[in-house]
Order: structure tokens, then C-alpha cells, then sequence
């Protein structure tokens, strides 16, 4: 089943928990004029994510299918949401535009850099280039201006079937779960370069109010901060 919670004001969290991974894939549609989906899922979650998205606006109305970086929980299902809405546009970074993404769908994409601005109506978003954070070449996080939401992707990756939304320190549970994966065939989940710690307080400089995260509770509270301390947790995890 998809769990809609609705984390804060037009931003709904539409969920799947999968026990064998212990893990939610988390996806987030914006109800706006031009409504926004971020994430659009694996392909065999399809019809659970549509019947959700369903229960919030015509998914036929849909506009805009964005995601960070060329994976199936991103974008495995684009296809399939670009033929529900025929007027929906792929969003993701110039880079994954050209080395991807109009290769892999049926519509061309809107490729963003920082200095590109997507209306939606009442909101506005950038995309910031963040490469291999969390993975990938292509890789960036779109910022809503109007309310300052970050979309995180995987970073603050965390296990469990947990709240929709906390208060509560993310950077701990991301510690552990950092942890956790570097002993098995997914280490090196999210590398550590000589740029992460850049990129991460400049994404913290933005100020975000709202941290919507794929995999576990999206954190409302002191964003920069906990932005700044995941770089310490994705060096140590590589130590």
C-alpha cells in the first residue's frame, strides 16, 4: 500500500514500505497549478504510486516528473507517468538530459542548472548540481523557494518504517544505516569527495525549512545544520 501523509502545506509524502529491505521508498507530489512529482518510482510500484497520486489529483494533469540522478527508484517508472500525462515534462539536471535521460524517455527533458527557475504556479524551484551526492555523475537536489524545501534524494538514507515527518536528529539514524551498508555489496553507497563537504554547506547556505528524504522520515527543523553534519557521516563512513 501507498501511505499519503501530507508533510507540509501542498507537499504530500506518498510512501511504500518494503520489509525485505526494511526500507521506504518515499516520493513527493506537490499539488500546485502545474503539479510537481518528485520521484517517480521503480516500475513494478507503478500502480500502487498511481492509485496514490490518484487520491490527491488527476494524474492525467500531472506536469512535472522530476528526480536527482538516473536510478530505477527515481525514475525506473518515468515512461509509464509521461504516457498517464500526456502534458508532463521529465525534470532533472542538464547533465542527466544529455547523458541519459532523452535517450531513456518518450518526451524530451526540461535539463535545469542553478540559474534556471520552474514555476508551478505558487512555487518556484532551482536545481543545485550535487555530483555523486548521493550518487552519480548526473546528479543534483531541487530546491522549492517559496516554502524551502529541499529534495534530498538519498541523502539522510535511514531504515525502518518511520514517521512521515520528525523533529529528531536525522543525522544519527543516517550515521547507523551509513554504517550498516558499508559492510555489505552496497558500500560505497555515497562516496566521500574533495567537493562533498562543499556541496553540502552550500546546499545548507539555501536555508531549507523542510527536508524531504526518499528513504525514511522526512526532518522539519535545523536543516543547514544537519546538512553540514552529514558530511562528517559520509567521511567516517569511509574511514
Amino acid at each position: 500500500m501507498t501511505t499519503i501523509d501530507e508533510i507540509a502545506p501542498d507537499l504530500f509524502r506518498l510512501s511504500i514500505y518494503v520489509p525485505d529491505f526494511d526500507m521506504q521508498f518515499n516520493h513527493f507530489l506537490v499539488r500546485d497549478e502545474e503539479p510537481l512529482l518528485f520521484h517517480a518510482g521503480m516500475r513494478r510500484m507503478f500502480p500502487m504510486l498511481l492509485e496514490g497520486v490518484a487520491k490527491l489529483v488527476d494524474p492525467s494533469k500531472l506536469r512535472h516528473i522530476a528526480w536527482s540522478h538516473f536510478e530505477s527508484d527515481e525514475c525506473g517508472a518515468l515512461n509509464s507517468w509521461l504516457q498517464q500525462a500526456p502534458q508532463a515534462q521529465p525534470v532533472c539536471t542538464l547533465v542527466g538530459k544529455l547523458v541519459s535521460v532523452d535517450d531513456f524517455a518518450i518526451r524530451p527533458a526540461h535539463g535545469m542548472t542553478s540559474d534556471d527557475v520552474l514555476i508551478t504556479g505558487k512555487y518556484r524551484y532551482r536545481f543545485y548540481r550535487s555530483p555523486h551526492l548521493p550518487h552519480g555523475w548526473d546528479a543534483g537536489l531541487l530546491f522549492e523557494e517559496t516554502r524551502q524545501t529541499l529534495f534530498c534524494s538519498d541523502l539522510f538514507h535511514h531504515f525502518g518504517n518511520v514517521a512521515a515527518v520528525t523533529s529528531s536528529d536525522l543525522v544519527e539514524p543516517s550515521r547507523k544505516a551509513m554504517a550498516q551498508m558499508q559492510q555489505g555489496p552496497l558500500a560505497g553507497y555515497i562516496p566521500y569527495t574533495r567537493q562533498s563537504e562543499g556541496v553540502l554547506r552550500s546546499l545548507a547556505a539555501l536555508k531549507p525549512k523542510t527536508l524531504a528524504v526518499m528513504h525514511g522520515s522526512s526532518f522539519v527543523g535545523p536543516c543547514d545544520r544537519s546538512l553540514i553534519d552529514l558530511a562528517g557521516v559520509i567521511k567516517e563512513a569511509f574511514e
